[in-house]
C-alpha cells in the first residue's frame, strides 16, 4: 500500500540531473569558516583562541544547555579569527575562522571502532551529544535533543524520513543508495538510544532503487519499509507522521508528544558514524544543480566551506546566473554573498539562470481556492497573504492559525495570480515574533 497526505503539489523535480552521479568528495578547501550557531537552541561557545593549532574532528565550540549542538573543526590548521561572519543560518553569527596547514590530520584517537550494542544507552547519550550531530533534513534541530528523550514521553515509534521532496536535491537519495548499511545501523542505535522497539524507515515510491536496498539491508533487523506516494511536501515532519502512522501533531505540539521521533536518513548514517567510528558531524553531502553549474554534482563537503569554493569545483558558471539558492526552489532561499558558509543543514545550491526562473508579475488574488486545496496543513493561505499584505498580524495569527504554515510553498506554486504568499506569510510571522520579544 502506497501512503500519502491530503493537499500537496508534485513540481517537476528535475532529479535526473544528478540522481545517478555518485558522491564525490570535495577536497579539504584552503579556509573554512564555522558559524558555532548552526541549530535550534543555545548556541555553542568557543573553546579555542586566535593562534590555536587545531586538528580535523577537534572540539572547538561547546555550550552547556539541554538543547544545543557541539562544534567541531572540519580540517587542520590554525585559527585565524573568531569575528561576527555572514551565516547561511542566521544573518549573522560569530564564526571560527581556521586555515588549512594542508595535512588534513584528524584529532588525536580519531576515527576510532566501537562495538556499538556493547556500550550502554547512557554511553550513546553521551556520544551523541559530544558529536554535534542535526537535522540534515534542514531544521536543524540537534539530533541528540531527540534520541535521549526520556520514558515521560511515552515515545513508541521511530521514523527515518527518506522523502526527499524538493525538487533538484538527491543528497540523501545519495545517502540511501551509498550508505544503506550505514543508515540501518544508526536506526538501530536510535531505537537502542530511545529504549523503542518500532522503526519505519519511509521511501517515496520514486526511487525504487532504494527501496530495494532498504528491504534487503532491513532483513531479520524488525525495521520496516514503507512506501510513500510521490508528492511534495512528502518530507515535511507533519505530512510524513500523518502519511505514515496516521497521527497528527496537535497545533503548538511537537512530534514527541504524540510518541513519535522523526530523522532525516542523513541524520541516521551521521549517528552511525558518531558512535561506532567516532567521527563527529564536520561533513555532509549536498546536490549542486541547476540550469547555469558547469558540472552539477553530488559532493561530500566540508562544513565551513563558502558557496563560492563550492560552486567553483562545480566548474563555475555555464551561463550567466540569475540567482543562487540555499537549498531547493520550494523552501529554500537567495543568497547574494557566495562567501556564506555551508553548515550541517545546507542540503544543496542551486545555480539558475534567467531561462529556469518565473518572471510573472503578481497580481490581487482572485479567490479561486486552489491554494486552500493544496494546502497540506488545512489553512486558507489566500487569507493569511491577504491579511499579512495589510498588515493584520494578529488577525492572521488568532484567526487563520498562522504560525501553523509550514511554508513549503505548495500555495504560491498553485496559485494564478503568482501570490508571494509565502514571502507575506514569512514576513507576517517576523513581525508577531518582534511584538512578543
Amino acid at each position: 500500500m502506497i501512503k500519502s497526505f491530503h493537499g500537496g503539489v508534485h513540481p517537476r523535480d528535475f532529479k535526473s540531473i544528478t540522481a545517478e552521479m555518485p558522491v564525490e568528495r570535495m577536497p579539504a578547501p584552503q579556509k573554512v569558516v564555522i558559524p558555532v550557531n548552526q541549530h535550534v537552541g543555545t548556541p555553542a561557545v568557543p573553546v579555542v583562541a586566535v593562534g590555536d593549532t587545531v586538528k580535523k574532528g577537534q572540539l572547538i565550540a561547546r555550550a552547556d544547555a539541554a538543547m544545543t549542538s557541539f562544534i567541531h573543526a572540519s580540517i587542520s590548521g590554525t585559527v585565524t579569527d573568531i569575528a561576527e561572519y555572514p551565516s547561511s543560518y542566521k544573518d549573522k553569527s560569530l564564526a571560527i575562522v581556521i586555515e588549512s596547514d594542508g595535512l588534513d590530520e584528524w584529532a588525536p584517537g580519531l576515527p576510532m571502532e566501537r562495538d556499538w550494542k556493547s556500550l550502554s544507552v547512557e554511553e550513546i547519550h553521551e556520544i551523541l551529544k559530544s558529536a554535534g550531530l542535526v537535522g540534515l533534513g534542514g531544521a536543524n534541530f540537534p539530533t541528540a535533543f531527540k534520541l535521549t528523550y526520556g520514558p515521560e514521553k511515552h515515545i513508541d515509534t521511530l521514523l527515518i524520513n527518506c522523502a526527499e521532496c524538493e525538487p533538484y536535491l538527491n543528497s540523501d537519495y545519495r545517502v540511501m543508495m551509498e550508505q544503506t548499511d550505514r543508515v540501518i545501523t544508526g536506526a538501530r542505535i536510535a531505537l537502542k538510544s530511545l529504549n523503542v522497539n518500532r522503526c519505519i524507515i519511509g521511501v517515496e515510491n520514486n526511487k525504487p532503487k532504494a527501496i530495494a536496498a532498504f528491504e534487503k539491508a532491513c532483513e531479520g533487523t524488525g525495521i520496516e519499509v514503507m512506501t510513500l506516494k510521490t508528492k511534495y511536501p512528502q518530507g515535511a515532519e507533519r505530512m510524513f507522521i500523518k502519511a505514515l502512522i496516521d497521527r497528527e501533531i496537535p497545533e503548538g505540539k511537537r512530534h514527541s508528544d504524540i510518541g513519535v521521533v522523526g530523522i532525516n536518513v542523513g541524520s541516521a548514517a551521521a549517528v552511525a558514524n558518531a558512535v561506532v567510528s567516532g567521527i563527529p558531524l564536520i561533513e555532509r553531502v549536498i546536490t549542486v544543480s541547476g540550469d547555469a553549474v558547469a558540472q552539477p554534482k553530488n559532493l561530500m563537503v566540508r562544513i565551513g566551506t563558502s558557496f563560492k569554493d563550492v560552486i567553483d569545483y562545480c566548474g563555475g558558471y555555464s551561463k550567466t546566473p540569475e540567482k543562487i539558492i540555499n537549498g531547493g526552489p520550494m523552501m529554500g532561499y537567495a543568497v547574494s554573498d557566495l562567501s556564506l558558509p555551508t553548515i550541517k543543514g545546507v542540503a544543496g545550491i542551486l545555480v539558475m539562470s534567467s531561462d529556469a526562473l518565473s518572471h510573472d508579475e503578481e497580481s490581487p488574488c482572485i479567490r479561486c481556492g486552489k491554494c486552500v486545496d493544496a494546502c497540506p496543513i488545512g489553512l486558507i493561505p489566500s487569507m493569511l497573504s491577504i491579511l499579512s499584505e495589510k498588515g493584520r498580524f494578529a488577525e492572521a495569527k488568532e484567526d487563520f492559525g498562522l504560525l501553523n504554515c509550514i511554508e513549503c510553498g505548495s500555495c504560491a506554486y498553485v496559485c494564478p495570480s503568482k501570490r508571494r504568499i509565502v514571502q507575506y506569510i514569512r514576513y507576517a510571522k517576523s513581525k508577531n515574533s518582534r511584538a512578543h520579544a
